[in-house]
């Protein structure tokens, strides 16, 4: 099975908020076998509309784990939390085999 990648763009509105989601989320992320690639670092649009203004993407093994993740009982009140304090697109897609 070929890895799986969560890309995210966030716009923070509650940056006190969000830095509690912050510091919590890797914990998670790493139960499920997944890493950080890219973690709000400086980006520049090249093309189409603006993105939001932190980009994250997260590489899992698999999309199995990566779903597992998103909607486990670790992740649950992470997830309410960040709803609160941030926008976000958030996709999961599969990398190549």
């Amino acid at each position: 099975m070929p890895a799986a990648y969560v890309l995210v763009q966030v716009d923070v509105v509650n940056p006190d908020a969000f830095e509690a989601y912050r510091l919590k989320a890797p914990d998670t992320i790493r139960q499920y076998g997944g890493e950080y690639i890219v973690r709000g670092g400086a980006h520049e649009k090249l093309e189409g509309d603006d993105p939001l203004s932190r980009l994250v993407v997260i590489r899992f093994p698999d999309k199995q784990a990566a779903n597992a993740w998103y909607t486990s009982p670790e992740y649950r009140d992470l997830l309410a939390l960040r709803k609160t304090c941030a926008r976000a697109n958030l996709v999961v897609v599969e990398g190549v085999a």
